[in-house]
């Protein structure tokens, strides 16, 4: 019995798949304030940080991440937006 208001089937399952980044990240290797080539990659182009979805990367590297863009921005290696 179909939904009232709905085409049967119309609509279901097309959920858009999300691009994942290519950081080459060894596991051992840090993620470091200096490396702003690693840096520029995790950031959007109004300078938000890309979520832990797009980056591919475990809780505790996605902060290290976090952490390394903040000090980046506060020693002016990076901007804060745009």
């Amino acid at each position: 019995m179909a939904m009232k208001g709905r085409k049967s089937g119309a609509g279901r399952n097309m959920t858009r798949r999300t691009v994942k980044l290519n950081l080459d990240l060894r596991p051992d290797q840090p993620i470091l304030y200096k490396d702003l080539e690693l840096l520029r990659k995790c950031i959007g182009s109004q300078g938000e940080i890309i979520s832990r979805r797009r980056t591919a990367l475990n809780a505790k590297r996605q902060r290290e991440l976090k952490q390394a863009i903040k000090r980046a921005r506060h020693l002016a290696l990076l901007p804060f937006v745009g």
